[in-house]
């Protein structure tokens, strides 16, 4: 028996209506689920873009006391030009330090009036050669104790944290959505038993006047697909959504100049919401053809 496309739209449309609360509750699921599975990945791709970014260009600062003579920031300078193992260094005077600080914190303009540039240290920026985070921490300890020195502060303890918190947050939503999927499954799985029990007697005829398997199928099986294909539609827009708004948070601060590199390029958020959409589909088809298999008896 063949089936016409304009058949398999119409029954298609019935189910979906027919059970409008199964079918709306199956959509948000898997949009749920979708949207947390495509944040955490664009989550993951924004620690590894930044972790490169750092990589590429580790520095510590060593923070002179505020009070350091010139003998002092002298002696650690020659220090660190005498280093082979340091490529380049900055100097910040007070002056410099605070038109950094004013930058840092442009957007609290009372905090800024009750500092002035005696107040802030002066520092050397530095660039090892090496960039091995290893390395970088024993360079950076042969600072630590000189003297006019307050302290060393390296990126690479920072990087570290950011990564193993990272982490742990994008495996607890990667676990999360994959729990939210497999109910989204179980509720289109649901959804098209409910379909199918409702039109027992309309299948029974159909089965009687010569009607083959696929054809019967088929529709149940569309609509499984549009339910998951529809809830990844909106966590597709969800992760658009999250990554413009990251993207506008970062740009407004400037404090946040080293996170700038956490923002996901726009060609990894569409293969990303690529994913999202064959996932959905995979999802909605399988679980639909679950329960056509188990449910009805041809």
């Amino acid at each position: 028996m063949a089936m016409k496309a304009n058949y398999l739209f119409r029954e298609t449309g019935s189910n979906l209506r027919r059970n409008i609360t199964l079918t709306l509750a199956s959509i948000v699921t898997v949009a749920v689920s979708l949207a947390l599975f495509g944040i955490a990945l664009l989550l993951r791709q924004g620690v590894d873009n930044a972790t490169q970014r750092w990589e590429g260009g580790i520095e510590f600062v060593v923070f002179m006391n505020a009070d350091a003579s010139a003998a002092q920031l002298q002696a650690v300078a020659d220090a660190l030009d005498a280093s082979p193992e340091v490529a380049k260094i900055t100097f910040f005077d007070q002056d410099k330090a605070f038109e950094e600080f004013k930058d840092l914190f442009e957007g609290t303009p009372e905090l800024i009036e009750t500092v002035q540039p005696s107040d802030l240290p002066t520092s050397f920026r530095v660039v090892p050669s090496d960039t091995d985070p290893d390395a970088v921490e024993q360079l950076a300890s042969r600072f630590e104790t000189s003297p006019g020195v307050r302290e060393v502060v390296s990126a690479q303890e920072t990087i570290r944290n950011i990564e193993s918190l990272t982490n742990i947050a994008s495996f607890i939503v990667l676990l999360g959505s994959v729990f939210l999927l497999a109910a989204a499954a179980a509720l289109i799985f649901n959804t098209i038993r409910m379909a199918m029990f409702a039109r027992r007697r309309e299948i029974e005829v159909m089965k009687l006047v010569g009607a083959t398997n696929w054809f019967i199928r088929l529709p149940f099986m569309v609509e499984g697909m549009i339910q998951g294909l529809l809830g990844a539609g909106v966590a597709v827009g969800a992760v658009f959504g999250a990554n413009w708004a990251l993207d506008r948070y970062l740009s407004d601060r400037n404090s946040l100049q080293l996170l700038e590199s956490f923002v996901v390029a726009t060609e990894d958020v569409w293969r990303t919401s690529f994913l999202l959409l064959v996932i959905g589909v995979i999802v909605g088809t399988l679980g639909s053809a679950i329960a056509v298999s188990r449910f009805l008896d041809v």
